[in-house]
């Protein structure tokens, strides 16, 4: 009888060491198998009518940036620090992309000229490519290097200071 009175303690143990991982992990932390390998290549069609491939950026560090005109606040708020980042660093060599995901052509381009981005950015019709790269929502962005490997991947918003640390390193990888 005694060892039925340490069953509600003992299952409750699995309960509150699940609860503590919780607490203790980052929520935007979400591993990507595909750090470290090579970007899967696509080819987007952009919003000005063009088209371009990932694989055409070979030689060149690229920051690939997935959003949506509906994703608010998240990418309202990095959407002017990729732009700035774009401006400030594609002298250097860097190449920003960004995909709209599960929007529509119109709310694209609207969000597009509100922010007024100068960098390339198209849509995902399908989702093809937000599948191949693992995308689990909006806003994601992954760096990817010279090699075209995915070094690191950033999930929700970018503030200035990570995106700046990532071009950065980005930029120092041979």
């Amino acid at each position: 009888m005694a060892w039925k009175k340490l069953l509600i303690p003992l299952a409750a143990v699995p309960v509150v060491l699940l609860l503590a991982y919780g607490f203790w992990t980052d929520p935007r932390s979400i591993p990507s198998p595909l750090v470290e390998k090579p970007a899967p290549d696509f080819r987007l069609t952009l919003l000005d009518g063009s088209a371009v491939s990932l694989r055409s950026y070979l030689g060149k560090p690229v920051v690939l940036n997935f959003w949506a005109s509906w994703c608010y606040p998240a990418c309202y708020e990095e959407a002017p620090h990729l732009e700035a980042a774009w401006r400030a660093y594609r002298d250097r060599g860097l190449a920003v992309l960004g995909v709209a995901i599960q929007d529509t052509e119109a709310s694209a381009r609207e969000f597009a000229q509100k922010f007024n981005f100068t960098f390339p950015n198209g849509l995902d019709p399908g989702s093809k490519i937000s599948i191949d790269f693992g995308v689990y929502g909006v806003p994601e962005t992954f760096f990817i290097d010279r090699q075209g490997r995915i070094a690191a991947k950033h999930v929700g918003a970018l503030s200035p200071g990570a995106l700046d640390g990532q071009i950065r390193g980005l930029l120092a990888r041979p």
